[in-house]
């Protein structure tokens, strides 16, 4: 099988729905919270997700160093403002992913550490990344008592309420 950038940037658009609607239930009076100093915050963390992809991840794959200096409130603050960036960095970067053709997934990239990696396997890194992060808002989530949204449309308990025991 021959995996494209197309085929990268239809499962990565949905990963970040995925993100989109994690955030979107953090309530906007906890957006900033943090539960001890020095954490993020879930705004941090989604100003992180929409920075790191544009300022890091994008400009890479152009052979282009990290831009990625910050992620705080100075950016956007607020939900609905934070979303709206996470939004329009995810636009700018899927404005220069598109330009990599399928050829160039095979080849190298440089990351912020100064090394280099087969661009596949970076942009692989992207994946795991938001998945990380999404996985930090879910705990978050837990830890404020929000209910949140199932991953894949089932939660745990209505996937065990379907399985069958093994012999």
């Amino acid at each position: 099988m021959t995996f494209t950038m197309n085929d990268f940037l239809i499962y990565f658009e949905a990963a970040r729905q995925r993100t989109r609607r994690v955030a979107g239930c953090v309530p906007e009076d906890k957006f900033e919270w943090t539960h001890k100093p020095d954490t993020f915050s879930p705004g941090d963390l989604v100003r992180h997700l929409a920075v790191t992809e544009r300022w890091i991840w994008a400009e890479s794959l152009h052979g282009r160093p990290s831009r990625y200096v910050a992620h705080g409130r100075e950016l956007a603050d607020g939900r609905d403002a934070v979303i709206a960036f996470l939004d329009r960095m995810h636009e700018e970067s899927l404005d220069l992913f598109r330009t990599i053709p399928d050829d160039a997934l095979t080849t190298r990239c440089p990351t912020p550490a100064g090394t280099t990696i087969v661009v596949w396997k970076w942009l692989n890194a992207l994946l795991e990344h938001e998945a990380h992060h999404r996985g930090q808002l879910y705990s978050l989530l837990s830890m404020l008592g929000v209910d949140a949204p199932p991953l894949y449309g089932m939660t745990s308990q209505e996937v065990r309420r379907r399985g069958v025991a093994p012999d």
